[in-house]
């Protein structure tokens, strides 16, 4: 698995961390962290496909890291919830080049 400048919060805890989700989360969360923002606009600014980052706001909602607020269409960002367990969990990865499984 070759080494990337992915933001620590796109490394999941509940699914296997590969380089291109990495990479498709990093650059949502890098929107995100400017401002609440819908799928739609990501799926713009990104270049990734809608269907797509739907599901990377998905795995990332589902670990707490973004939060949608509103009526549809929703306005997606991000959390403080989870930042020590998901810096802890890169060093992890970071370290081994193992994904963390969950128990």
């Amino acid at each position: 698995m070759s080494k990337g400048p992915y933001h620590p919060k796109a490394f999941l805890i509940l699914k296997r961390n590969v380089p291109r989700g990495l990479a498709n989360r990093t650059k949502v969360i890098s929107i995100l962290e400017r401002n609440p923002i819908n799928a739609e606009e990501i799926s713009k600014e990104t270049g990734i496909s809608y269907t797509s980052v739907l599901h990377h706001l998905r795995l990332l909602e589902n670990e707490n890291i973004v939060a949608r607020r509103g009526k549809k269409p929703y306005l997606w960002e991000l959390t403080g919830a989870g930042q020590q367990s998901l810096m802890e969990k890169q060093l992890y990865y970071t370290q081994t080049r193992t994904p963390l499984k969950s128990n």
